[in-house]
C-alpha cells in the first residue's frame, strides 16, 4: 500500500478505481512497457498511476453482503495472467475475493495509491487532464475511469416513501437474511440479486416480490457466451449516448441455481409494482395494501462518474457516447465497467482494449513539451 503525495505530478496514464477493470488496465499497460509512476528510472518511460478510494485491495468485492458464498457468486472471471484460487463453494466471496485481488497488486507490482479519492477531473493546458484529488492534483495524457457502479446505488422514488415506519434497506447496505427473520419483507427488482436474496430470506421470512415488468425467462444457463452476448446488446446504446440500462433490460433472467430452488420452493412468484408507500406497507395497483415491515431495493446501480462532470461528456439524453470503451467526445477518456463491459470477464477486455488503444495513439515522449513547462500550466490554471 503506498500513498499520494510523493508521485510526480505528471503521468502518460492515470488510471480511477483497483476493482477488476482498473487491475486489468494497469497490468496490460505494464505489460506494454508502461512503468508505475513511482518507478520511472528517466523521463523517458511512460508512467501510469492507479488510485483507488478503498483502504485495502478487493474493489466492491469487500463490501458484498456476508452470505454471498464463492458458490452463489454470479460469475468471477479471473484477472489476466492470474487465475482465481479454488475456494470451498461455502466461504464468503468478501473473504476469499480481496487477497486474490490483494496479491495480484503484489505479483505484478501495480504500485496502487490508497486510499485517494478523485474529486474532479478537468481540462489543462497542453492538452493534459487535471485530476484533483483528495492528496494533491496530477495531469494524465489519458484517463481510464474504472470506477464501477458499487457506490452509487439507485433508489427509485416512489410517493409515500418517507412516510414508512418499517424498514428501507439497498442490498448495498444488506447484511444478511436473519436480520429480517420473522418479518414481511417486500424486495423491489428484477435482476439476478432480486431473485438470488429473494431466495435467501424467504427461508426466513415471509417474501413478497415486486417488479416494473415481468421477467423474460430464458432455459439456458447463464454461462460465459451468454454474458457475453448480454454486453454486446447494449454497445449501440452506449454508442449513441443513451444510458446504458442494465444487462438483464437486453437479455432477459437466465434460469441461475438459486431462482430454480426459488421456483421449486414457490416462492418466485412476481407482482406488479407498487404505486405508493405508505406507513405500513405498499399500496398495490388494484388498491390493496400489502403490509411490509421491510422494503429491500434491489433495483441496481448507477455508474460512479460525478468526477468527470467538469468535461461535459454527457448528453442530452442523459449517457456518455462511447465506443470500445472510449468516449467519442473526448478520447483522451477511457470508461471501464460503463455499458458493454459491465462484468468481469468485459472489465478484462475492457482494460486490454483501452490500453492498445493508447499505445497505439500516444505521441511519442520525446515530442513532448518538456515537465517544467507543464507543470507551471497546471500551476497557472489552479491559480485562476
Amino acid at each position: 500500500m503506498s500513498r499520494f503525495p510523493d508521485a510526480p505530478t505528471i503521468v502518460d496514464v492515470a488510471v480511477i478505481g483497483a476493482g477488476q477493470a482498473g487491475l486489468s488496465a494497469g497490468y496490460h499497460l505494464a505489460r506494454r512497457g508502461y512503468v508505475p509512476a513511482r518507478r520511472a528510472a528517466s523521463g523517458h518511460d511512460r508512467t501510469f498511476l492507479i488510485l483507488d478510494r478503498e483502504e485495502r485491495a478487493g474493489g466492491a468485492w469487500q463490501h458484498r453482503w456476508r452470505s454471498l458464498r464463492m458458490g452463489t457468486v454470479n460469475g468471477i472471471h479471473e484477472l489476466p495472467g492470474a487465475p482465481v484460487p479454488t475456494f470451498d463453494a461455502a466461504t464468503s466471496s468478501r473473504d476469499a475475493l480481496p487477497p486474490y485481488f490483494a496479491d495480484y497488486e503484489d505479483r505484478f507490482a501495480l504500485d496502487v495509491r490508497r486510499p485517494v479519492t478523485v474529486r474532479a477531473v478537468r481540462d489543462a493546458p497542453e492538452g493534459l487532464l487535471r485530476v484533483e484529488t483528495d492528496h494533491g492534483d496530477i495531469g494524465a495524457r489519458y484517463l481510464i475511469n474504472a470506477t464501477g457502479t458499487w457506490t452509487r446505488p439507485f433508489w427509485p422514488s416512489v410517493p409515500g416513501a418517507r412516510r414508512f415506519r418499517g424498514v428501507q434497506r439497498h442490498v448495498h447496505d444488506y447484511v444478511d437474511a436473519q436480520e429480517f427473520a420473522g418479518m414481511r419483507v417486500v424486495i423491489v427488482g428484477a435482476g439476478i440479486s432480486a431473485v438470488q436474496l429473494l431466495e435467501e430470506i424467504s427461508r426466513v421470512a415471509d417474501t413478497f416480490w415486486v417488479t416494473r415488468r415481468e421477467p423474460q425467462w430464458i432455459e439456458e444457463d447463464f454461462d460465459v457466451p451468454a454474458r457475453v452476448a448480454a454486453l454486446a446488446g447494449v454497445s449501440e446504446r452506449v454508442r449513441q449516448g443513451l444510458p446504458a440500462g442494465s444487462v438483464i433490460s437486453v437479455t432477459g433472467m437466465h434460469w441461475t441455481p438459486w431462482a430454480r430452488e426459488a421456483d421449486r420452493r414457490g416462492v418466485l412468484v412476481r407482482h406488479p409494482m407498487f404505486v405508493a408507500i405508505e406507513e405500513d406497507g405498499v399500496r398495490m395497483p388494484d388498491g390493496t395494501l400489502q403490509p411490509a415491515d421491510v422494503i429491500l431495493w434491489a433495483t441496481g446501480f448507477r455508474p460512479a462518474l460525478d468526477h468527470l462532470a467538469p468535461l461535459h461528456l454527457r448528453t442530452s439524453a442523459g449517457g456518455i457516447r462511447v465506443d470500445d470503451s472510449r468516449a467519442l467526445d473526448d478520447p483522451r477518456i477511457f470508461l471501464l465497467g460503463y455499458g458493454p463491459t459491465q462484468s468481469t470477464v468485459g472489465a478484462n477486455r475492457a482494460g486490454r482494449a483501452a490500453v492498445a488503444q493508447i499505445v497505439a495513439d500516444q505521441t511519442p515522449i520525446t515530442a513532448m513539451s518538456p515537465a517544467d513547462d507543464v507543470n507551471a500550466s497546471l500551476r497557472h490554471v489552479s491559480s485562476r
